[in-house]
């Protein structure tokens, strides 16, 4: 009799050859042919979209995941159930992702009630991030192609892929638009009900009408600065440049309704939380100023120059500091509250705590009030995680698409 180390190895080579029929028997049609046999013994083929044999490879992957879970095999899953023990920590599901080789897991974003995964190879798992149940798999792209982003709006997401601007079905993982451009692209594209905003190589923004692509007009800085990060809303567009240059416009003109200047290149994205807006810049401060009127509420000086955006919950705002770690600061005050060494992110908050996640792939959960660390647990490979504020659910990986996610007792 196989063991259940020989069947879930033997399962994972079938579904990684199940993935690599889908991306290689697809051609110019979008089909996928497969062969099966029936009670007869009568060998019969169907044609089916590679869309959804890779769905169904992805659910048939789920089930079986799900099964080994409720065995408790332990079957390489990332976090042992002893990883945990003695923490109000538990872990709620694992999956394994079908990965082939020299492919890894790049990238995780939390949008709404799913999680999506990213690999190396631009293949796109969506998993159900209250169960961990596959949604759909597909590719996105060709493997080759750099992904620049993909951001959530209402009901898609948006990304550069290549040089394609792309909308993607969140539910399906099909594209429902795509667009050539030929002017590069410096950031992550953002867009509101109208316009999609488009930052290239030309040092200007470009501003797309949302239902036919078509240029409406560009903008750019004063300096011919480039651009590093765009906000877009319906009311006002604000964007950051590599000479510290923080501008708001109107959404649907190049006109200009206030700026604000640091001394510093801004090297990350701006974040917007409400009326303010938050910003790292390589002067080593982080800012937050009043999104409508540009007037700065409140600045902090670190320890290092800054190249990664803040991140921004509750009532704490937590930065990366590049060999230092992750600093807490006061959202309203800007006052320092404490810091942890190693640190490079955010995981999640519950109540009054911040889960933090480390370059050693720790997990160390601080309590804001007291300015204090509760406790740290390993947790194996860890080097990919989200930031999720929606709740308190914490969602980590590791390169070879090992993926957990645990959530603290309420």
């Amino acid at each position: 009799m196989m063991s259940i180390w020989q069947i879930m190895s033997a399962w994972n080579s079938i579904s990684t050859k199940c993935r690599a029929f889908s991306e290689s028997a697809t051609g110019k049609s979008g089909v996928v042919v497969f062969c099966k046999v029936n009670i007869f013994g009568v060998m019969t083929m169907t044609r089916v979209s590679r869309f959804r044999f890779a769905s169904t490879i992805g659910i048939l992957l789920s089930v079986f995941a799900g099964f080994c879970a409720a065995k408790d095999v332990g079957f390489r899953w990332l976090i042992p159930d002893s990883a945990v023990a003695g923490t109000e920590l538990k872990v709620m599901w694992q999956h394994n992702l079908p990965l082939r080789d020299g492919e890894t897991l790049e990238h995780l974003v939390v949008f709404g009630s799913r999680i999506y995964v990213l690999s190396s190879r631009n293949y796109l798992s969506c998993l159900d991030r209250n169960d961990g149940s596959v949604v759909f798999s597909s590719f996105i792209g060709p493997a080759d192609l750099p992904v620049a982003g993909m951001v959530p709006y209402q009901d898609g997401l948006v990304s550069v892929i290549g040089n394609k601007l792309v909308e993607i079905n969140p539910e399906f993982g099909t594209k429902q638009s795509s667009i050539n451009v030929v002017y590069g692209i410096t950031c992550p594209v953002v867009r509101n009900d109208s316009y999609f905003y488009v930052a290239g190589g030309d040092k200007r923004i470009h501003a797309l009408r949302a239902e036919d692509k078509v240029q409406v007009f560009q903008v750019a800085a004063q300096n011919n600065s480039g651009i590093v990060s765009v906000i877009a809303d319906n009311d006002f567009v604000v964007f950051g440049t590599d000479a510290g240059n923080v501008i708001c416009i109107l959404p649907d003109r190049p006109r200009r309704l206030w700026q604000f200047d640091v001394p510093g290149k801004i090297g990350s994205d701006l974040v917007r939380d409400g009326k303010w807006l938050f910003l790292a810049s390589e002067d080593t401060r982080v800012y937050k100023l009043d999104i409508f009127k540009g007037d700065l509420e409140w600045s902090y000086q670190t320890e290092a120059i800054l190249d990664a955006p803040p991140q921004v919950g509750r009532s704490v705002v937590y930065q990366y500091v590049q060999d230092v770690g992750l600093t807490a600061l006061g959202k309203d005050s800007g006052s320092f509250l404490w810091q942890v060494s190693g640190g490079t992110g955010l995981a999640s908050e519950s109540g009054d705590k911040a889960y933090v996640i480390t370059k050693a792939g720790t997990l160390v959960a601080m309590e804001n009030a007291r300015r204090m660390q509760l406790y740290a647990v390993g947790l194996g490979g860890t080097s990919r995680y989200a930031t999720n504020t929606a709740d308190s659910k914490i969602y980590v990986a590791d390169e070879a698409g090992r993926l957990a996610c645990l959530q603290p007792a309420e």
